[in-house]
């Protein structure tokens, strides 16, 4: 086995707003350093290179829980404060943190309501707002994209979805991005007292939709949900809760952010906006390429399940690891000039997505919506161009901009 090293470069720091910035020249270091590296601030083991997080990803020694086979003392953590306990009921039920066999329960049952035909029977719809938001862009003459157009379009989305009415439709960024700061690394009290309160409030707002929903069931994801069966099987009350969480804060974060960093990657590398603009046709693989250029997840997490070894080193069960998704969509191995935006890349296998059990089920609707924003904005704001040096939000895992200032003629 071979010894480890902590690293302790002050390259790679999470907190600091010059490394949330630009991570990627950090993550080369790491790539460079080895395969696993051990990151005392956090208590995790950093994975950087592509080849280990795929992987890992889909390496079922490793989970995103450990309570369906352990309890925290039998797994050598501490319990979550008594205090923390609605946000952790809320997302301890949504798929994304559970494993076999409530894991492939729960996303076969979910899978019977979010089937393909509901996301192709909503592209009409995605367009038509996608066109109603950047026209109103225009007719100001310009304002900022990601308040304007990239943030109203998913939750619009997601909440049309879900069958939310739209006078409600203010509540759901708000709590979406107080339960979203747990997930950053080592978060503060004051954190998990706005996610607490978050969770309380959506949670009591979806329990009488769903109520609604049972009494009146109508043509929205809430009412299959409640009808969503599988010989016998249904989800409980709680679980659709967290479903329905889940679908809005991973639904339109990563599709926020998506948006926010690819028009501003797009601003800096004007030949590919160039090439862009006069070839509609590289949409589809230019959403694909931003979202491997500027990844808006950058790091997700598994606990340890039981004794794995990479490159020599064992990494013991209760240990968790830091999956970088930023630097492996950077990988020199995978991604040939990974730091050169090329928005006609054919082979591009990023994993902004995540891959195995986990991949994300919204992903073919982050497309669509990416994909229209997009068309919408190079249609009919032609000239758009950055009024001003954005502001880049303070947060590391889900990384975007706080704002996109722009001018469109």
């Amino acid at each position: 086995m071979a010894a480890y090293r902590p690293f302790m470069t002050a390259a790679f720091d999470p907190w600091d707003p010059a490394f949330v910035a630009d991570p990627y020249p950090a993550y080369a270091e790491l790539r460079a350093r080895g395969r696993v590296l051990r990151y005392e601030p956090t208590g995790q083991w950093l994975v950087p290179r592509h080849a280990d997080v795929s992987a890992l990803l889909r390496d079922r020694r490793l989970g995103r829980t450990y309570q369906h086979r352990f309890s925290h003392e039998e797994f050598g953590r501490t319990p979550p404060p008594a205090a923390h306990e609605p946000f952790h009921v809320l997302n301890d039920h949504g798929m994304l943190d559970l494993e076999p066999p409530d894991h492939t329960r729960i996303r076969r049952l979910v899978s019977k309501a979010f089937t393909p035909r509901t996301v192709e029977r909503l592209k009409p719809y995605v367009r038509t707002l996608a066109g109603e938001l950047v026209s109103r862009l225009v007719e100001a003459g310009g304002g900022d994209l990601l308040a304007d157009v990239a943030e109203p379009l998913p939750v619009a989305v997601i909440a049309e979805m879900l069958g939310i009415p739209e006078q409600d439709r203010r509540l759901l960024r708000p709590w979406s991005a107080a339960i979203c700061g747990m997930y950053e690394l080592n978060p503060s009290e004051e954190t998990a007292e706005r996610a607490v309160r978050a969770s309380v409030e959506f949670s009591g707002y979806l329990r009488e939709l769903i109520a609604a929903r049972r009494a009146r069931p109508g043509d929205d994801l809430v009412s299959g949900l409640i009808a969503a069966h599988d010989e016998g099987d249904r989800l409980t009350e709680q679980e659709m809760i967290s479903t329905a969480v889940l679908l809005l804060n991973a639904g339109h974060e990563a599709t926020v952010n998506a948006t926010v960093n690819g028009w501003w990657a797009l601003f800096r590398n004007p030949d590919q906006l160039a090439a862009l603009r006069a070839d509609h046709t590289l949409i589809p693989t230019a959403v694909e390429e931003l979202m491997r250029y500027d990844t808006p997840l950058q790091l997700f997490e598994r606990w340890v399940l039981e004794d794995i070894e990479i490159d020599g080193t064992v990494i013991p069960r209760g240990a968790e690891v830091a999956l970088l998704f930023g630097s492996a969509n950077h990988d020199p191995e995978v991604f040939a000039a990974p730091e050169r935006l090329d928005l006609a890349r054919g082979d591009n296998p990023h994993i902004s997505f995540s891959a195995g059990i986990h991949y994300c089920i919204g992903a073919p609707l982050a497309r669509i919506e990416l994909a229209a924003s997009m068309a919408a904005l190079l249609d009919r704001a032609p000239a758009l161009a950055p009024a001003a040096e954005p502001r880049r939000g303070p947060n590391f895992v889900i990384r975007g901009l706080e704002g996109l200032d722009v001018r469109v003629r």
